[in-house]
């Protein structure tokens, strides 16, 4: 079976989802606990950079995805965004998400991005080790930021990427 990385589609929407639906019921990749709020493709598309969004494909399965998400509307901020990287649960721990992560940090630098950031639960050790592998450094802590529907405060660490090659170095 090949496997490639290439621009997410609006046909792999519902295999899109269902991972992010692992993603909410492992209760560490967001804060989401329902539905999300993007109910529908064209809800999604709207919110996240079209150039950068991505999927790992095994043929015609996603094994995961990655996103980006402008962090303010502001023109200064133009090369500044959010990271999301989801994995299909048995994608865990092969290599898929550095090999996402890398090809989402060639997009974004591509498309004019200077800081991608990302909050991460520290009990994500996973993602953290994914985002430290890939060059992100830990820049703050958010000290009980959001609360699950469950009532639980969690915090989340905030880590960001500098690109060498896009903005000031």
């Amino acid at each position: 079976m090949s496997f490639f990385i290439e621009q997410m589609k609006p046909e792999d929407w519902e295999q899109v989802l269902e991972i992010y639906y692992h993603g909410m019921e492992t209760q560490n990749a967001t804060f989401e606990m329902n539905e999300p709020d993007w109910k529908s493709w064209d809800d999604w598309d709207r919110d996240h950079l079209p150039q950068c969004r991505l999927v790992f494909r095994e043929g015609e399965k996603i094994l995961g995805w990655a996103s980006l998400l402008p962090i303010s509307a502001r023109e200064a901020y133009q090369g500044v965004a959010e990271v999301s990287i989801y994995l299909h649960k048995d994608a865990m721990g092969k290599g898929i998400g550095t090999k996402l992560l890398q090809a989402l940090i060639e997009a974004s630098e591509e498309a004019g991005m200077w800081t991608l950031q990302s909050e991460i639960f520290p009990e994500n050790t996973g993602s953290m080790k994914l985002h430290e592998k890939m060059g992100f450094r830990k820049v703050g802590f958010r000290e009980k930021i959001g609360q699950m529907e469950d009532g639980r405060w969690r915090d989340v660490v905030l880590v960001e990427r500098r690109s060498q090659r896009v903005g000031c170095k």
